[in-house]
This record gives C-alpha cells, sequence and structure tokens, in this order.
C-alpha cells in the first residue's frame, strides 16, 4: 500500500492573485514524502475559472502519472470543479481542498461594492467567486479544510459574521457531496499553506480518504 501512495503525483493548484509559489512549502513537504509533485499556474483574474479549466486540462494530460491526486487552494477548487463537470478524469486520485469558497463568497461581492473591486478581482468573478458553479460528482473523494482564526477575521473581515479565515466563512467551503470536512485553527493563506498541522492532514485523506478526527 505504501509503495502505491509513493508512486502517485499530487497536482497544486493555487488560488487568487497568486502564481503558485504560495504553494511551495507544501510542495516540498510533499516532495520529502516521497510525491512526484506538480504545479498549475493560471491567470486567476485576466481569464475565467472556466477558461482556466481548459488551460488545466492540457496541464494534467501531460502528467505521466496512473495516480493524480490533487490540492487546490481558494479560486483553484472552483476552477478544478469546472474542470470534473466537463472532462473525464479517470486517473484522479483523492482531493483536498483548502478554503475554497464552494458558495458565492461574501468578500467578494463586499469587494465589488468599491470602485476598484471589480477592477481588482477581475474575470474570477464570473462562473466563480460570486457562485454559478457546477455542482460536484459524487464519484470524486473530496476532503475539505476550512480556516477559522479568529484575530485575522475580526481584524481584516468584520464584514463576514460567521466564523471564517479572513476571506472565506467555514459555510462557504461546504459542498454537498464531499466525503469529509474540517475546521482548524488557521488562517486563508499563511495558516492553510504553510501550517504543518494543515499539511498532515492534507496528507491523511490523500492516502486514507478522511481526515483525522480527535
Amino acid at each position: 500500500m505504501l509503495d502505491y501512495f509513493m508512486s502517485s503525483s499530487i497536482l497544486f493548484i493555487h488560488g487568487l492573485f497568486m502564481n503558485g509559489m504560495d504553494m511551495s512549502l507544501l510542495r516540498y513537504r510533499f516532495k520529502k514524502s516521497g510525491y512526484n509533485t506538480f504545479q498549475f499556474s493560471y491567470k486567476s483574474t485576466q481569464h475565467t475559472p472556466l477558461e482556466n479549466a481548459h488551460k488545466l486540462s492540457e496541464f494534467i494530460c501531460s502528467i505521466q502519472s496512473r495516480k493524480i491526486h490533487v490540492v487546490c487552494h481558494s479560486l483553484g477548487g472552483l476552477v478544478l470543479r469546472h474542470y470534473l463537470n466537463l472532462y473525464p478524469a479517470k486517473n484522479l486520485g483523492n482531493i483536498v481542498m483548502l478554503g475554497t469558497p464552494n458558495e458565492a463568497s461574501i468578500f467578494a461581492y463586499k469587494l465589488l461594492e468599491l470602485k476598484i473591486g471589480k477592477k481588482l478581482l477581475g474575470k474570477s468573478i464570473v462562473n466563480g467567486l460570486t457562485g454559478k458553479l457546477p455542482k460536484w460528482d459524487n464519484k470524486y473523494k473530496l476532503g475539505i479544510i476550512a480556516g477559522n482564526f479568529r484575530l485575522v477575521y475580526r481584524l481584516i473581515s468584520p464584514i463576514i459574521k460567521s466564523a471564517n479565515d479572513g476571506i472565506v466563512s467555514v459555510e462557504e467551503t461546504k459542498l454537498d457531496g464531499s466525503i469529509d470536512h474540517i475546521t482548524l485553527k488557521l488562517s486563508h493563506t499563511f495558516g492553510l499553506l504553510f501550517s504543518i498541522k494543515a499539511f498532515q492532514q492534507t496528507k491523511y485523506f490523500l492516502e486514507h480518504s478522511s481526515f483525522i478526527h480527535k
């Protein structure tokens, strides 16, 4: 069983405004665990999540691996949802979403109220951060990690009244059809991507199709 997972690959999909460098530490930790890792980089505001899904298809076709697990951060999870709605994925393994707003993002809507908001978010809102997403296919094994770091969300995002990671609420991360969901006391980017706890939970789900619940 261990040899099987060690020969698997992991595809990382970054979030809004990022280029993949933010996931470097997470990738490094998985490389040390014996996995082959790949980073899909895309223009998160210049193209819609649907358009980026087509580019993701081309990237996945270039990966030579019998099993590809996927780890998505934030908007990356929405790009993946569009991809899976359009393309058959025969060699797809388990999937973990980190802080992905699977429902319309309150933060994005509030940002759009500002003059600079629409320009800042660009095309990420089209069939993306503001909703209108494809349904999740239950045949894929999905685990979701949400962040809930009170210090951050009180300072940065008081507009979100419920528990959140500073950008995305815990409720927004939930998605019908996922097989496990866990909330960690972490912030949206630095916590979910850099925390050893988030890495351990992600790794456990990829290998066991469940999180560690204590």
